[in-house]
C-alpha cells in the first residue's frame, strides 16, 4: 500500500514475477483507485498477468477497470494488454507514437475503439473524483514516453526513470542511502536513457511539480522531499546515451576466416 485516504488508494505490486523462470526482469505494477474507479499502470507482461489479476481482485473488481495506462510499449510494460482488454472493459492510454504498435500484443480486432492516444504534451485523465496526469518524459527512455502523476498522493510513477535491476523483495523498499543507490542505477541509466538534454528538460519540469514520492517501474523508490530532490539533481547532471557514444561503437565487426 503506497497511499490510502478518503476513498483514494495507490497500490504497488513488486514481486509477481517468479525469478526462477530464467532471466526475467523484475517489474513493478501499480493500481490507483478513487471512489469506485481504477487505473492500472504498466501492467507488465504475460508472466505477471494471472497473479496480478488475482491480487488486484482483493482490492478492486478487475472487470471494472477504467484504464490501463502504459508509459511506453516495451514488453515488460504492456505485453499483457490483450488479456486485460479481454478480462475488463478498460481503455488503454498510450503515446500516439506507439498506439499502432499496441495491436501486435493482441488478438485481431481486440483494440478497436479502445485505445486512447496521449498527445506529446501529455493529458489530464479523469478518474473518479480525482485526476491523474500523463507527464511527458520523452526519450527517457522511449521515443514516446509518459510518466503518471497522482496529485492526491503526490506520487510520480516514473516508469524506467529511476529504475534499478533488482529482486522483487528489494523492489518494495525505499532508498535510504542515495549515493550508494546512485552507483547501482548508473549502468542502467547510462545505457537506456537517451542523453543529458532530455534529462535536463525532465528535471526542470519535475522541479515545478509537488512530488512526495517517485516510484519507478523496476526496483526501490524515492520517498520524501529530500530524496526526490536528490534524484532530480542526479538526473539533471547525468551523462548517458548519445553523450557517451564514440566512433569505436560504430565499427563493422571483423569477419572470421
Amino acid at each position: 500500500m503506497l497511499y490510502e485516504a478518503g476513498g483514494h488508494v495507490c497500490l504497488a505490486f513488486t514481486d509477481l514475477v517468479d525469478e526462477g523462470q530464467g532471466e526475467v526482469v523484475q517489474s513493478n505494477q501499480f493500481l490507483v483507485v478513487d471512489n469506485g474507479h481504477a487505473a492500472l499502470i504498466d501492467p507488465g507482461g504475460n508472466m505477471t498477468y494471472s497473479e496480478l489479476y488475482l491480487t488486484i481482485s482483493r482490492y478492486f473488481p478487475p472487470k471494472q477497470l477504467d484504464y490501463v495506462l502504459a508509459s511506453h510499449a516495451d514488453p515488460d510494460i504492456v505485453a499483457s494488454v490483450g488479456r486485460w482488454l479481454t478480462s475488463s472493459d478498460s481503455r488503454v492510454l498510450i503515446s500516439q507514437v506507439w498506439a499502432r504498435f499496441l495491436p501486435h500484443f493482441c488478438q485481431a480486432g481486440k483494440t478497436a475503439g479502445r485505445i486512447v492516444t496521449i498527445p506529446d504534451g501529455g493529458m489530464v485523465i479523469p478518474l473518479g473524483n480525482c485526476q491523474l496526469i500523463a507527464v511527458p518524459a520523452h526519450f527517457l527512455h522511449s521515443e514516446g514516453n509518459f510518466q503518471f502523476y497522482d496529485p492526491v498522493s503526490k506520487i510520480l510513477f516514473s516508469g524506467d526513470l529511476g529504475a534499478t535491476m533488482t529482486s522483487g523483495t528489494e523492489a518494495g523498499t525505499v532508498v535510504t542511502d542515495f549515493d550508494a543507490h546512485a552507483r547501482r542505477m548508473l549502468a542502467f541509466h547510462r545505457r537506456y536513457m537517451s542523453g543529458n538534454r532530455a534529462c535536463r528538460l525532465w528535471a526542470a519540469m519535475a522541479r515545478t511539480m509537488d512530488i512526495e514520492w517517485i516510484v519507478p517501474q523496476h526496483g526501490p523508490s524515492f520517498r520524501g522531499r529530500e530524496m526526490v530532490n536528490r534524484f532530480i539533481d542526479w538526473i539533471d547532471q547525468l551523462q548517458c546515451g548519445l553523450d557517451l557514444l564514440e566512433p569505436a561503437h560504430y565499427r563493422v565487426p571483423s569477419m572470421l576466416g
